[in-house]
């Protein structure tokens, strides 16, 4: 049994660091009586680990919860193996899952999560959940080992996906990225996840909260907008 709260986004346009999502958080955390977090910081890549943690932390604070950033222990492992929580930020998702691979946290983490630790993931932290990170927005400025992910879901999710496509932008959309990744696995829904918008996923169910659609891909069906009331269980097959 899986307890994941996944994010599309950190913060909404206009608003402070984890605004939108602090209750959230406050109340998924509460909901396991979790004291404090274990957060991984790698996503970052242009301010420090040490930066990321007091700014995860100064939010979290305010519903009494401690952030402890996984780059401060000795033994990376034994931090995951003791965690109440884990929470994964966002940023650039090659640097997340190579740094991830590097400490070879892959499989520590998915058996800890697997067996009921909460986890917490925005953006990069939502893609590494999914079977791969193909479906990331992210520029691939490091190698990862492979592209293979946690593999705690059973599809992929795009975070941030938007509709919009810049004037005089001759460039690929991100539905026509999405579509080019369909039809090269065929066999893979993808969620594309609005901002302000999150998965839940508790007692082998999924449900979906946030003012906006979900847009899904899957090869040789139609896509389709879904909104909060749908039954999104098609996603776990």
């Amino acid at each position: 049994m899986i307890n994941l709260l996944l994010l599309s986004n950190s913060t909404n346009a206009g608003e402070n660091y984890l605004e939108y999502p602090k209750q959230y958080i406050a109340d998924f955390l509460a909901k396991y009586s979790v004291t404090e977090v274990l957060f991984i910081p790698f996503a970052a890549v242009t301010f420090s680990y040490d930066e990321y943690e007091a700014k995860v932390a100064e939010r979290f604070s305010e519903f009494n919860v401690k952030v402890n950033s996984i780059h401060t222990f000795n033994s990376p492992i034994n931090a995951v193996n003791n965690a109440q929580a884990i929470v994964i930020g966002g940023g650039n998702t090659f640097h997340l899952l190579k740094s991830m691979q590097d400490l070879e946290l892959m499989d520590a983490i998915r058996q800890k999560v697997l067996n009921d630790t909460p986890y917490i993931g925005w953006s990069a932290g939502t893609n590494v959940t999914c079977p791969t990170i193909c479906t990331t927005n992210d520029m691939p400025i490091v190698q990862p080992q492979s592209f293979n992910a946690l593999n705690l879901i059973p599809f992929q999710i795009n975070p941030h996906y938007l509709d919009s496509h810049p004037d005089s932008h001759a460039g690929e959309t991100r539905e026509q990225r999405l579509l080019e990744y369909i039809a090269a696995n065929p066999n893979r829904y993808v969620a594309g996840l609005r901002e302000g918008c999150m998965f839940y996923f508790e007692n082998n169910s999924i449900r979906f909260e946030g003012g906006k659609t979900v847009r899904i891909f899957k090869r040789n069906e139609e896509t389709r907008e879904i909104g909060s009331i749908a039954d999104f269980s098609f996603l776990l097959t």
